[in-house]
Formats: C-alpha cells, sequence, structure tokens
C-alpha cells in the first residue's frame, strides 16, 4: 500500500468518526426531552438548589419554593436543546454521586453536594472568547448554567428571597445612582 492511499484511508475514517460524534450529539439535544423524569425528581431540584442559596439568617432556596419556578421554566420557557442538557446533566449528576458516593444526592452531606456541585461546574465551564460564543450558539447553555441562574432568578423574584434575603423597599424613596453601603447591608431587591 502506497502512502498516499493510506493518508487518505485514515483521513476518511478520521471524518467518519467525526461526522459520527457530532450526529450523535445533535441527536441527543433535538431529541424529545424526559419531562417525566424532570417531574419525578422535585426533591433533587430543591436539594441542588438549596445548595446553591442555603438557609442562614434568611431563608434558603428550598423554604423559598426555588424548585417548582426551575420545574416551570423548564417544562415551559427553554428550548429543547437546554431542556435535553439540563435533564442529562441531572442524570449524569445522581449517576456520578450514586457511584462515588453510594447515595443519590439529597441524602448526601453537605460538604459532598458542594463538592458535587463544583465539580459539575468547572466540567460545565464554557471555552473562552468566540469559542465559547459559538459553543452555547450550538449546544445551548450547559446544566450548570441552567442551574444556577434559574435558582438565582426563583430566589430573587419569590416573597421570601426579596423580602428577607434582599433589603426590599416596598415604596421607594428617590432615584440615587451611587448608595454607599453599609457593613453587613442586604443587597436592594428594587434595583
Amino acid at each position: 500500500m502506497n502512502r498516499r492511499t493510506a493518508i487518505f484511508r485514515m483521513s476518511i475514517t478520521a471524518l467518519g468518526a467525526i461526522a459520527a460524534g457530532a450526529t450523535y450529539k445533535w441527536w441527543t439535544l433535538a431529541r424529545r426531552p424526559d419531562l417525566d423524569y424532570l417531574r419525578q425528581n422535585p426533591q433533587l431540584i430543591a436539594a441542588l438548589a438549596e445548595t446553591i442559596i442555603p438557609a442562614t439568617s434568611s431563608p434558603g432556596a428550598k423554604a423559598a419554593g426555588v424548585q417548582d419556578f426551575i420545574l416551570k421554566m423548564i417544562t415551559d420557557c427553554t428550548p429543547r436543546k437546554e431542556q435535553n442538557s439540563f435533564i442529562d446533566g441531572l442524570k449524569d449528576l445522581q449517576t456520578w454521586c450514586r457511584h462515588t458516593y453510594s447515595l443519590p444526592f439529597e441524602e448526601c452531606p453537605a460538604n459532598q453536594q458542594q463538592a458535587t456541585l463544583a465539580r459539575f461546574e468547572e466540567k460545565d465551564k464554557p471555552f473562552k472568547g468566540k469559542a465559547g460564543k459559538l459553543e452555547s450558539r450550538l449546544l445551548g447553555r450547559p446544566f450548570f448554567s441552567i442551574l444556577k441562574d434559574y435558582t438565582v432568578q426563583g430566589y430573587c423574584s419569590s416573597q421570601p428571597g426579596a423580602t428577607e434575603g434582599l433589603a426590599y423597599a416596598y415604596i421607594p424613596g428617590h432615584f440615587s445612582a451611587c448608595i454607599p453601603l453599609q457593613p453587613n447591608q442586604k443587597a436592594w431587591a428594587t434595583n
């Protein structure tokens, strides 16, 4: 066999492998999302949200009912590829916790839950620059970004989050562009 034929065959094989991988990734994002799995695991979503915003002197994400907000946003307001990314991320997280700690995520101690979320946050970091923008446009947001965004949105728009977690001014005064914060002052909910 001569060198040109060998290089040609290796190139065709590599292109076939790349095409097969791209086709599989496209299929995983374009298929019908498993929303039943999502609806069957509200306690998992509540535990994830509570790990991101835990209860302190103010109520946490679970007390604010953030899991219901996340479920509603994923089922009704999220594009299909991001729904699949989120649900696949939930399944991957549960599988990883069961394999690593022999427990589901909800039953793990707080330090293991935090380590798990730190691992998935690092895993889901996007590329920098134009490659990250292209990845986001083609594949949608990754699991952890969706989880974190919806957790913060749900918490800040809930009554316990806005009134107890943030410094809520029911009747705000005049607008001041720059206000110095006092030590230990909460962020404002009306800005």
